[in-house]
């Protein structure tokens, strides 16, 4: 199993879910900018590559046909230019998060149409219930707010896109 600092022994909840900022499941290793991918399965592709970059233990064809398969049931495009791909891993103790922005934007059948810019991939452990929604709502939050986005989106280095982000979620969460 994958160890985490100061996680519940078994990675599940235990009735307490810690809010978990972006910088506690984010690395600078795991966020790029102007991501190219020919189709969605290629982008699931990547983004796999960018959640297994400084995270042990996983394996890479299991954490791609998770993410294949959330996206089966339908997309995880929440508008706006954004897309949030996500899934539970049996193996993982501890939630990892990888960002990427496109170039071009890929049509991701969002539900207002538009073509995806950014995309925010989440794994969490197969028991984090709670923390999962938690962290799936703090994301809408912070990829709701239209300065973030803007901030984002015209950002080209991999570096300032990670602090971009990690700023963006501290305003925009309450706390």
């Amino acid at each position: 199993m994958i160890q985490a600092e100061q996680r519940p022994e078994s990675g599940a909840d235990n009735g307490v879910t810690p809010d978990i900022a972006l910088k506690d499941i984010l690395s600078t290793a795991r966020v790029t900018a102007g991501l190219r991918a020919s189709s969605k399965k290629k982008l699931l592709e990547r983004m796999t590559d960018l959640l297994l970059e400084g995270t042990s233990g996983l394996n890479e064809n299991i954490v791609l046909q998770i993410l294949i398969e959330r996206e089966r049931l339908g997309s995880t495009a929440i508008g706006k230019r954004v897309a949030l791909p996500h899934g539970r891993v049996p193996e993982l103790d501890h939630a990892v998060g990888a960002f990427a922005t496109l170039e071009p934007p890929m049509d991701f059948d969002a539900a207002d149409g538009e073509p995806v810019k950014m995309v925010f991939a989440l794994l969490v452990p197969a028991e984090a219930t709670e923390a999962h929604l938690r962290i799936l709502a703090r994301l809408a939050a912070l990829f709701s707010n239209d300065a973030v986005r803007e901030s984002l989106a015209d950002t080209m280095d991999a570096s300032e896109l990670y602090h971009r982000l990690v700023d963006g979620d501290a305003s925009t969460t309450p706390g």
